[in-house]
């Protein structure tokens, strides 16, 4: 399973690589692709979930960190992560925590409200998760660890359970590959590998001889790798260098949602996809916004997106004066006239450049008003 790497899309039809690892398959549920959405704590949910769909290369994607207690008791906040709707298939739902009971209470829950997979967290490095015994700490506790997982799965013998990990607590406690072997025995249908220590957080570079290591333990199960995915060329480096199976982008994406369409056409054809126009770019970021006001309301929408225009502006350059203007916005009218006022001066300043697409349309469509929405059951 090698997937050539290719410099640039300059090449003839004949130069593609042909050699490519199958579609993932974790257990019965059948992927399209290599591609999957990361469950970045306090970015991925729905509304943004449903933009890089419409991107496109998303094969799955997961929930923000669901609380057990949260999910079971079904109050506001978990009930807000774990919302979501028929377009948003298919869909892991991530789970945390040290309780056997409740997780497998909160799997099973899970299942009920749309979950096609299960996915435990074994990765996250954050305090507040940690010191409850959850995330990365488990890693430190792997006899209990063990026993936990296989109730889950026992639990829910028809849903795949996978698991999301660190290479280990530090560079001492580098447990990630023993790790995986005895979660692939307990039934375990996939494990996701971020390249890093819990003690390094999100500092240093990837470590893909540490991925490499989780892949060479398994034996049938993917591997999925995850860490410092920014471009189509680190999403073919991981894989043929680590052999993992499919690639977890996080952080890549919240500026560029449509990052992943663009590694899941580079694996497939080994050209590189032209950059989305500025229009392009404001269109989905719009589609995010609305779609904030879709499953949310006015004020989060724009308590929201007065913190993610820093993301946007990333990759929509110039646009000082634009960020300024969205991050006081008050209502969905401000926005919409951030947007026009923004289009219009690219139109002004820039009308010797190429631009052939429909004007963006910002107002809430008929299908937008009136939403067919699953908010887990509530």
């Amino acid at each position: 399973m090698i997937l050539a790497s290719v410099p640039d899309n300059r090449q003839s039809p004949g130069m593609i690589p042909t050699t490519r690892p199958a579609p993932l398959r974790i257990g019965p549920v059948q992927l399209p692709g290599w591609v999957l959405l990361a469950p970045i704590a306090g970015y991925c949910d729905l509304s943004f979930r449903l933009v890089a769909r419409s991107c496109g290369g998303v094969s799955l994607a997961c929930t923000d960190l669901l609380c057990p207690e949260g999910v079971l008791r079904e109050n506001k906040r978990s009930m807000e992560l774990a919302a979501t709707c028929p377009e948003d298939s298919p869909l892991a739902m991530q789970l945390y925590g040290a309780d056997p009971e409740k997780l497998c209470d909160a799997a099973r829950w899970a299942v009920d409200h749309g979950a096609a997979i299960i996915d435990i967290n074994m990765g996250c490095p954050v305090d507040k998760i940690t010191k409850r015994n959850g995330g990365s700490a488990l890693l430190c506790r792997v006899s209990t660890t063990l026993a936990m997982v296989e109730k889950i799965v026992q639990t829910v013998k028809n849903v795949p359970v996978t698991a999301k990990l660190r290479l280990g607590w530090d560079d001492r406690r580098m447990v990630a590959p023993f790790l995986a072997n005895r979660l692939e025995q307990l039934g375990i249908a996939a494990i996701t590998i971020h390249g890093r220590t819990t003690e390094m957080r999100f500092t240093g570079s990837v470590r893909l001889d540490g991925i490499a290591a989780v892949v060479a333990a398994v034996q049938k199960i993917p591997v999925i790798g995850n860490g410092d995915i920014t471009s189509p060329a680190k999403a073919d480096e991981m894989m043929r260098v680590t052999r993992c199976r499919g690639v977890m982008v996080g952080r890549g994406a919240l500026s560029a949602p449509w990052l992943l369409r663009d590694i899941d056409h580079y694996l497939r054809t080994g050209e590189l996809l032209p950059p989305p126009s500025i229009e392009q770019k404001c269109r989905w970021m719009c589609d995010h916004f609305y779609n904030l006001l879709r499953f949310r309301n006015e004020r989060v929408a724009v308590c929201e997106f007065r913190k993610r225009i820093s993301w946007y502006s990333k990759h929509m350059q110039p646009c000082r004066e634009f960020k300024e203007a969205i991050r006081t916005i008050n209502s969905r009218q401000d926005f919409d006239q951030a947007v026009a006022t923004f289009l219009d001066r690219r139109t002004r300043e820039y009308t010797a450049m190429p631009f052939d697409e429909e004007p963006i349309e910002t107002p809430l469509s008929d299908a937008a008003k009136t939403p067919v929405l699953n908010l887990a059951g509530i």
